[in-house]
């Protein structure tokens, strides 16, 4: 498939975070998800306990378990997301594991103990959903580039002063 002559494959979605530390640079590289299918097949979306009425069975969505299995479910949503989304960026985890969704909740521990501060994990959390997402922002850097090539080079003959004469030889009116 193409668009425009372009291969979607072929065009990496990467975005790049430096954090100053002295005379050395900390660079995250996050790039986006095509989708979340890793995720969902390890990791399930939890189902709210039902309760059995005369109409049916009705999803208790305020219960207080159900609400804690969707608070660890998100957080692992987002660890996978981030982990995945930071692999450029070459990290050497110490808790989170590629293969163990029970660690994927833990990467902001494990940036945090790596030495990361408040501010400087905000930015990578940052860094990773600015990958994984198009915002008003990034579609409105993207017309205006594709507009400016759209719009037909001006042509000039380079000369700043008026012409003596029209193309037909005629003297130039005033």
């Amino acid at each position: 498939m193409k668009i425009g002559g372009i291969d979607p494959k072929t065009v990496l979605n990467e975005v790049f975070l430096v954090l100053p530390r002295g005379e050395t640079q900390l660079v995250f590289r996050a790039i986006g998800l095509k989708d979340m299918e890793g995720f969902d097949a390890q990791c399930p979306m939890p189902k709210a306990p039902g309760k059995r009425t005369p109409d049916g069975i009705i999803p208790q969505e305020n219960d207080p378990t159900y609400l804690q299995q969707l608070d660890k479910w998100g957080k692992q949503r987002l660890g996978y997301m981030a982990y995945h989304s930071l692999n450029p960026s070459e990290i050497e985890w110490d808790i989170v594991k590629e293969n163990d969704p029970r660690t994927w909740g833990d990467w902001e521990k494990d940036l945090r103990d790596g030495g990361l501060s408040e501010v400087e994990f905000n930015r990578v959390l940052a860094l990773v959903m600015e990958a994984n997402a198009l915002d008003e922002a990034k579609l409105k850097k993207a017309r205006d580039f594709f507009l400016r090539g759209q719009v037909p080079p001006l042509t000039s003959n380079g000369s700043l002063i008026e012409p003596l004469a029209a193309p037909s030889g005629e003297p130039v009116q005033d």
